[in-house]
């Protein structure tokens, strides 16, 4: 008698899961882009104060931005005056983004700015009658004296351990201090020929040109941007960079010279703000004088913390800016409203976006939970 098989049962099935609540799905995916959440917030935050400051003067906000853009973007040569404007707003950002994957704080973007401007100006001026070499020569010398003048900051860094924040900004003042003996007692170039000092006129030959509408300046920031990412990270030299950012005492121990990283991305740094100023001076301004540029140099902080120190954001992050600063003209013209409302729009946007608490207290109260509501099953 052949003993019966045992009888055949069917596998059980693990119950599954409850579905997750879709509160939690949503705030899980919003968690994983929280940088990008924290920069809109930011700008929603700043145009918001902004408007009520505009509703406090009499006028109304929705008028106001819509004339912003308005005179930005759709009136004649408006895009044109716009992309000029964030050509070297471009540069400035990557002037504060490169240092900052090498976890150094460069907040001398102004001083780097207006020194390569000034000698770029006189340079050009000096030149005339070179044609366009007098273009290539003033680019190059902008380029040369900001890496020099950022290199001054980085050998202190490096040697003698002065934290670079102090540096630059005692940089700044002092690249100040030079240009106010250049236009009062220096060089022979500048011409008083009304209350502003400044350079003669450069040759038309040396200004940069602007093709179907789209300033060659611009072109040339924007593909350096895009370079810029392409180094930082597909190269060795970028890996470099972002280890010695990350932890600087594991990459001396890979054998990364950090000194050098620290010297190469400050020099990278001014070369790039450098170039901006010549850029001003051969695409905008066409002379030099003590004022160009404004605080291009200092918005250069707040595109790099909106791009959130990658290189290919910091050209939509310009392009927002340009935009605001070139509006602001307009926007007095048609409102009466001082254009200072736009430094106050862009103070709010750099205040908002560079607090790290900001990410902490949006999305601490509920990372926890998220977390635990991910992990709990299988445990």
């Amino acid at each position: 008698m052949t003993p019966e098989p045992p009888p055949t049962t069917a596998p059980t099935k693990a119950p599954n899961p409850p579905d997750e609540p879709t509160g939690a799905g949503l705030f899980s995916l919003i968690l994983r882009r929280q940088s990008i959440v924290v920069i809109l917030v930011a700008l929603l935050g700043s145009v918001l104060i902004g408007a009520a400051l505009i509703r406090y003067q009499g006028v109304s906000p929705w008028y106001a931005y819509q004339t912003i853009f308005k005179e930005a973007l759709l009136v004649d040569g408006g895009l044109t005056r716009t992309l000029l404007k964030t050509a070297p707003l471009i540069l400035t950002g990557l002037a504060v983004v490169i240092p900052l994957r090498v976890g150094l704080f460069n907040i001398g973007g102004q001083g780097q700015f207006v020194i390569s401007a000034a000698v770029a100006g006189v340079t050009a001026y000096a030149a005339r009658g070179a044609g366009f070499g007098a273009l290539i020569i003033g680019l190059l010398v902008g380029v040369l004296v900001g890496a020099m003048w950022a290199s001054i900051a980085a050998l202190l860094k490096t040697w003698r351990g002065v934290h670079e924040v102090i540096t630059t900004i005692m940089l700044n003042n002092i690249a100040a201090g030079i240009i106010w003996w250049m236009v009062t007692t220096g060089p022979g170039a500048f011409k008083n020929t009304s209350q502003i000092p400044m350079t003669g006129p450069i040759d038309k030959a040396a200004w940069m040109p602007t093709i179907a509408g789209i300033p060659l300046g611009f072109v040339i920031a924007a593909a350096l941007a895009i370079l810029c990412g392409w180094m930082l990270s597909r190269t060795t030299m970028g890996f470099r960079f972002d280890t010695v950012g990350k932890n600087k005492f594991a990459a001396g121990y890979a054998g990364i010279p950090i000194n050098r990283v620290i010297l190469l991305s400050m020099v990278l740094a001014g070369g790039l703000a450098g170039l901006a100023g010549a850029m001003e001076v051969h695409g905008v301004m066409h002379h030099f004088e003590p004022a160009i540029g404004g605080t291009l140099g200092f918005d250069g902080i707040t595109i790099a913390l909106l791009a959130r120190s990658n290189p290919i954001w910091t050209i939509p992050a310009a392009f927002l800016v340009g935009i605001l600063r070139t509006g602001a003209a307009g926007l007095q013209f048609a409102t009466g409203i001082a254009p200072e409302i736009v430094d106050l729009i862009l103070a709010i946007t750099l205040l908002l976006v560079s607090i790290p608490v900001l990410g902490r207290w949006i999305f601490r109260s509920r990372a926890d939970k998220v977390q635990a509501a991910a992990t709990s099953w299988g445990n």
